[in-house]
């Protein structure tokens, strides 16, 4: 079950993060869920795009566990 909540956390991260760097990407001013974050368009995009690489990496890296576990 571990790996599932990790999977799913993952997925999530993944999602928010892409969202955001796209909306960041189509309109500056809209800084999303980030808008508290000091730095302008540079900073909040760095950190949308970790959210997405570290979801990608959770939700792979959980995957494999499940399958391994005999849950995916």
């Amino acid at each position: 079950m571990r790996h599932i909540t990790a999977l799913v956390v993952g997925m999530l991260l993944l999602v928010l993060g892409a969202q955001g760097a796209i909306r960041l990407l189509a309109d500056h001013g809209d800084a999303g869920l980030l808008a508290w974050l000091p730095g302008g368009f540079e900073v909040r995009l760095a950190c949308y795009a970790a959210a997405a690489v570290a979801g990608a990496a959770l939700a792979g890296w959980a995957s494999k566990k499940a399958k391994q576990s005999g849950r995916g």
